[in-house]
């Protein structure tokens, strides 16, 4: 199975999950998941009152430099982890 099958198997294994990940889970979740489908974060920071839309894009721009290989390795990594964790 090619990364990028591993990957898209990980995306569908999250949206099966019995228990409810922590937000920080759920940040580098969608962090990594950015990285790997979009690259760098080149949208603008959202504004102060948006405080969702911040954590997610500040989430997202720590991985910047990431390369698509590697973020695709570490999501499904991660996302294993939530499943032997939360399935």
């Amino acid at each position: 199975m090619s990364l990028t099958e591993q990957f898209n198997a990980a995306a569908e294994k999250v949206k099966n999950l019995t228990k409810r990940p922590s937000d920080d889970e759920f940040l580098e979740l969608y962090a990594l998941f950015k990285q790997a489908s979009v690259g760098d974060n080149n949208t603008s920071k959202p504004g102060l009152l948006d405080l969702k839309g911040k954590a997610k894009w500040e989430a997202w721009n720590k991985q910047k430099g990431k390369s698509t290989e590697a973020a695709q390795k570490e999501y499904v990594t991660f996302v294993e982890g939530l499943v032997a964790k939360y399935a």
